[in-house]
């Protein structure tokens, strides 16, 4: 009697994966011209670059990166860290990094550390651990001299994003104290004296270019600084929410609030809304850096801004530059400019103020 069971079938067989000597063989070149051109080495004429490219392409032939680290000493990674994924300002930055560094077949380790010491430490050192071949990151605060000593003690290609502290690293720095003073002067123009600026601890770069700016401005004016109308309590939203809220109890309160964070705008909104103030009769707002809700508020707000995608290419060319040892030798600083935007949120200063 026959047995019903199914007759198990064997497995199906995988199919090989092309290898770069099939690719050198079919592009009519040397082995060695072929791993040059995926290897990405420029002395590669443009003929026998297009053959090996075709071939490639004919073959569906992917390179074998874990081995190619083996070779190089590489990890084909870079660690990028941010103080906040959720913020669109550092997402962009986050996306246009990616962009460069994925064309050139690095995987990205990404992390946030959410402005806490620990979790920068960690993570610095889980990257060095996994011999991360370049970082691009913003640190916590750049007076802490654990942290300082830990950058340097890494010895990795690092570049600085809006923070100026070690000088010895490449940094990407925003023209903050510029994008403050063309605020300034707009809303000068609408007859505010009485402004307020909220932005964090001067122990990083942002907070102390904003200061800056914000002095400079009024000097430049003869005017004295009024020192209460300066906060440098925080960064986040529901930080802005409770100095908002404050300032604005005032007996004599600000005509005009200017933010100097990226994440700050929808808790001042939020204070504003509680105390039943209209923006821009009753308070002027500007926002830094342009988002969704800048530009859908009601009325929408007016904000210092920069292009987060591009400064993000930026600084992934400047590291791939430096992992490779190209360009000079001498520590780089990119500014990158600033451009304020006037929207519905400025208005001209209520007349009983």
């Amino acid at each position: 009697m026959k047995s019903l069971s199914p007759t198990p079938k064997a497995p199906r067989k995988q199919p090989s994966r092309a290898t770069i000597r099939e690719v050198a063989a079919l592009g009519g070149v040397a082995l060695g011209t072929a791993s040059r051109v995926i290897n990405k080495h420029p002395n590669v004429s443009a003929e026998n670059m297009a053959k090996v490219q075709a071939a490639i392409a004919k073959l569906g032939y992917k390179p074998d990166t874990v081995a190619q680290s083996m070779r190089n000493g590489e990890s084909r990674t870079v660690g990028i860290l941010v103080r906040n994924i959720t913020s669109p300002v550092l997402a962009g930055f986050v996306r246009g990094a990616q962009e460069v560094l994925s064309d050139q077949g690095y995987t990205l380790l990404l992390g946030c550390s959410e402005e806490s010491r620990e979790r920068e430490v960690n993570f610095i050192m889980s990257a060095a651990s996994r011999r991360i071949d370049g970082l691009i990151m913003i640190t916590s605060a750049e007076d802490d001299a654990e942290l300082l000593a830990l950058r340097k003690e890494i010895n990795i290609p690092t570049i600085l994003f809006d923070r100026e502290i070690p000088e010895s690293f490449d940094a990407l720095l925003i023209a903050h104290e510029q994008g403050i003073k063309q605020s300034l002067e707009h809303l000068f123009s609408l007859g505010h004296r009485r402004i307020a600026i909220l932005t964090g601890k001067d122990n990083v770069y942002p907070a102390r270019a904003r200061l800056r700016g914000y002095r400079a401005f009024f000097e430049a004016q003869g005017l004295p600084v009024d020192e209460r109308l300066i906060s440098t309590n925080t960064f986040t939203s529901e930080g802005a929410f409770v100095e908002t809220s404050a300032i604005l109890g005032w007996t004599q309160p600000p005509t005009a609030i200017i933010l100097g964070g990226i994440s700050m705008l929808a808790g001042s909104l939020s204070a504003i809304k509680a105390r039943g103030l209209r923006i821009p009769e009753d308070i002027s707002l500007v926002a830094s850096g342009d988002s969704d809700l800048a530009m859908l508020s009601t009325p929408p707000t007016s904000v210092v801004r920069w292009n987060n995608t591009e400064v993000g290419r930026t600084g992934a060319f400047l590291l791939l530059e430096r992992m490779k040892g190209e360009g000079s030798l001498e520590p780089r600083r990119i500014i990158v400019p600033t451009e304020y935007l006037a929207r519905g949120s400025s208005g001209r200063c209520p007349p009983d103020r």
